[in-house]
């Protein structure tokens, strides 16, 4: 176990210096730079504010000093928000979106499953039924649409939420329901599939031919087993959320590091795109080792060469 998470923590460090180098220069290259939209900048002021972000600077000097940034774990200085550091700035705006994440990742996960179990259970029947048909709904719509689409029923109509803010524990619930309503609706195809091949195991004959009551079949038998191919979701999942949550923030006007991450690329707020550009990498990262991790613990049976090539 030491030597395969050292291995995947090696692995780590060294996507994130890919990432970190491609992102840097990907910024160079494209066309103007973060002064372009300032209206009557002179030619003096552009000069002194170049040397004042070092972008006067040849390439290869501008590499090595934002490299060894990111190494000390300094990201430089927003060239938007005036003596603002980009750290200090992800650190401050990021609650906001792990609350918004969190919710969103706990409620498709135990929403996921609960619906998986229950159309395997009743297989082929109404109830199966309605469920495949809203996973398949909630697959097909796009989280920005049923927000707008939330916010407009539920928001301006009904009145019964805030169409924009993040204040209250009522807000939570419209971008929560849009960010998390793709990922359950996967996990509960994906539950439901898993589940119906255990449900007709072997092993579950055997244990009703014991004489094991129901609810001790499903809890130990049926639910650990089946629960693995989500486990192995968890990873993509939150991605999806994590990068899913930049335009619901923007949608529902929340102050957390999405929306701050969309107004960068506006402003071509190099170091802000940078930096939150390899924050993201590194939660990414760390869900896929955890991810993997679980999934071993999970069922022992699993061996961890196996899952290198995963």
């Amino acid at each position: 176990m030491v030597k395969y998470v050292l291995k995947k923590l090696l692995f780590m460090l060294l996507s994130l210096f890919i990432l970190a180098s491609a992102t840097f220069f990907l910024m160079k290259a494209i066309p103007g730079d973060p002064f372009t939209s300032e209206k009557k900048v002179s030619p003096e002021i552009r000069v002194l504010l170049e040397q004042k972000y070092g972008l006067d600077k040849p390439m290869y000097e501008q590499y090595l000093k934002y490299m060894g940034g990111i190494i000390k774990g300094d990201f430089g200085v927003s060239m938007k928000y005036l003596n603002r550091d980009v750290a200090g700035m992800i650190g401050e705006t990021f609650t906001a979106s792990l609350k918004l994440g969190v919710f969103a990742i706990v409620i498709s996960i135990i929403v996921g499953v609960l619906l998986g179990l229950i159309a395997a259970v009743y297989h082929r029947k109404l109830i199966d039924d309605i469920t495949m048909i809203l996973a398949v709904i909630g697959i097909a719509v796009p989280s920005f649409l049923l927000a707008s689409l939330l916010q407009y029923l539920f928001a301006t109509k009904l009145g019964w939420f805030n169409v924009m803010g993040f204040d209250g524990p009522l807000d939570y619930v419209l971008p929560v329901a849009a960010l998390s309503a793709s990922p359950i609706a996967f996990i509960a195809r994906l539950t439901r599939s898993s589940m119906l091949e255990v449900l007709h195991a072997d092993y579950i004959k055997t244990a009703k031919a014991k004489g094991l009551k129901w609810p001790a079949i499903m809890f130990k038998h049926v639910v650990r087993n089946g629960i693995l191919p989500v486990v192995t979701y968890v990873g993509p999942m939150t991605a999806n959320i994590i990068t899913g949550s930049v335009v619901i923030e923007q949608i529902f006007n929340i102050g957390g590091i999405g929306k701050v991450f969309v107004e960068s690329i506006t402003n071509r707020d190099y170091t802000m795109i940078m930096g939150i550009t390899i924050f993201y990498g590194i939660l990414l990262m760390l869900a896929r080792f955890f991810t993997d991790i679980a999934y071993v613990l999970i069922d022992p049976r699993i061996k961890l060469e196996s899952r290198k090539g995963a």
